[in-house]
């Protein structure tokens, strides 16, 4: 008689746990490949000291500050413009100064939309193609 009749050896259980090991790794693998895409992404920029020349060119010009009051006033780095003639001049100015200008507009919330679209037109024309709008972070 071979057979015994309490024997449990060829049945199993239910399942009572979920492994978990199989997700763990595949989360050890996204996050190795987030690093080191992450560091590439940091790594671009190359840090190089620059050599000190007594003679060099003259130094490229910083952006245009363009600053839009609620109250129609109108101040290019932070010196007050009146008119649309004093700022096309300004702006041919710029341009023809050496390197490429930029202008920054700071319009405050109360101007008319159309009024900081008007200025960025009139430097458009100009030639001035890279200008930005300064905002605040809440």
């Amino acid at each position: 008689m071979g057979a015994s009749v309490g024997s449990s050896r060829g049945r199993r259980g239910g399942i009572v746990g979920i492994n978990v090991t199989p997700m763990v790794d595949v989360m050890l693998v996204l996050l190795v490949i987030m690093m080191v895409s992450a560091t590439y992404i940091v790594s671009r920029a190359l840090k190089v000291e620059l050599p000190k020349s007594a003679s060099s060119d003259e130094a490229s010009q910083g952006p245009l500050m363009v600053t839009l009051t609620a109250d129609h006033k109108l101040y290019v780095n932070q010196e007050p413009v009146e008119g649309d003639a004093a700022l096309v001049a300004i702006f041919q100015k710029a341009r023809a100064a050496a390197g490429e200008p930029s202008l920054v507009v700071s319009a405050d919330g109360g101007a008319l939309h159309r009024w900081v679209v008007h200025v960025i037109d009139l430097a458009k024309q100009q030639g001035i193609t890279k200008f930005a709008i300064n905002v605040q972070a809440e």
